[in-house]
């Protein structure tokens, strides 16, 4: 493979702004490995916690980012089966079928720059076999990243962690991009009522566009008495938490402790540990964290799509706003801000 130079959004510190530079790909494909055009990334909460470290210390810098995205096969390496060149395919950061390769190695001002086993905020992107999945749709190109992790995610929560039943109601806390399709996932599967749970206006008003039936604004009110009201003073069935924020799993768990299930999605900060009485757990409740909403992409990917393009999950009324690369940043600070929706990076502009 001859030597290949792109743009790429680099964490160099964490806590700090991204660096836009030119990386260098010189290395020939490795065993199970696929060189991808990019042509659309999302940006999830995952980045957010990335550059903030919310882990504990990022042992890789500097890397790159990103985990959800559309792009077109390049060119293949050894033992690559399921995909070929031309191929468009969601690039994904739950394993899926095929090959899992070493992680790519790329260069930046004379150092190694560290990536995983699927990076998507560059031009160009080295990814294991088993983290992309191939895909024609009639979907508009800006939403199919979505299917990489937010839209894949929240289905897999609602069916899988969380095994909805129909009429069962439903509490999502936070309705930033994944929020929002949890609450559309937990529509289509006949959760009833839904109740959307944000502390900005703007995004709960999309969430009742796609399915619930009372918001709950969070102010200096009491967040639970006014859950509890919009449910006519039952209990959830499911409380589904995404924001991570220690109060919010707190109140997911406060809210199932009658016997419900609290599915946490959100990932919280290394030194902020939630606290909670652990015996309702002796009694019928369950409180357990999501991975990606146990996702298999090669199933529920085409899936998703094939629901999408019958209109019976509306992933295109999620929010979309897209971003050229160089506003990487940009982009970033209006998702920390609490935008609607999902912030995309479109590499064509």
């Amino acid at each position: 493979m001859k030597k290949r130079e792109f743009q790429a959004a680099i964490l160099e510190q964490s806590r700090q702004p991204l660096i836009v530079d030119t990386v260098t790909l010189s290395e020939e494909l490795q065993a199970g490995q696929v060189l991808v055009k990019v042509l659309y990334s999302g940006i999830c909460g995952a980045q957010l916690n990335e550059i903030e470290a919310a882990k504990g210390p990022d042992k890789f810098l500097p890397h790159l980012l990103g985990h959800e995205g559309l792009g077109n096969v390049l060119e293949v390496g050894p033992l690559v089966r399921h995909v070929a060149p031309g191929d468009q395919v969601i690039l994904h950061w739950m394993p899926g079928s095929g090959f899992q390769s070493d992680p790519a190695a790329y260069s930046w001002r004379g150092q190694r720059l560290n990536a995983g086993w699927v990076t998507t905020l560059s031009e160009l992107t080295v990814v294991s076999a088993n983290r992309c999945t191939k895909i024609e749709s009639t979907l508009a190109p800006q939403h199919l990243p979505l299917l990489g992790c937010a839209a894949t995610t929240a289905a897999g929560v609602i069916g899988r962690d969380a095994g909805l039943r129909l009429g069962e109601s439903v509490v999502v806390l936070g309705t930033g991009g994944v929020g929002l399709l949890t609450v559309e996932a937990a529509r289509a599967s006949g959760g009833y009522p839904i109740v959307g749970v944000d502390k900005v206006e703007a995004r709960l008003e999309h969430a009742r566009r796609l399915g619930a039936r009372n918001t709950v604004l969070v102010e200096e009110s009491d967040v639970f008495d006014d859950i509890m009201g919009a449910l006519g003073g039952t209990p959830p069935d499911v409380v589904v938490e995404t924001t991570g924020a220690r109060e919010m799993i707190e109140l997911a768990y406060r809210l199932v402790s009658t016997a419900g299930r609290a599915i946490l999605v959100g990932v919280p900060r290394h030194d902020e540990p939630a606290s909670f009485d652990t015996l309702p757990l002796h009694f019928n409740t369950v409180m357990t964290g999501s991975k990606g909403g146990g996702t298999k992409p090669e199933i529920d990917i085409p899936r998703l799509a094939s629901l999408a393009e019958a209109n019976l999950f509306r992933l295109d009324a999620l929010p979309v706003t897209l971003f050229p690369l160089s506003e990487v940043n940009a982009a970033m600070d209006l998702v920390r801000s609490g935008m609607p929706g999902r912030a995309v990076i479109d590499m064509n502009a």
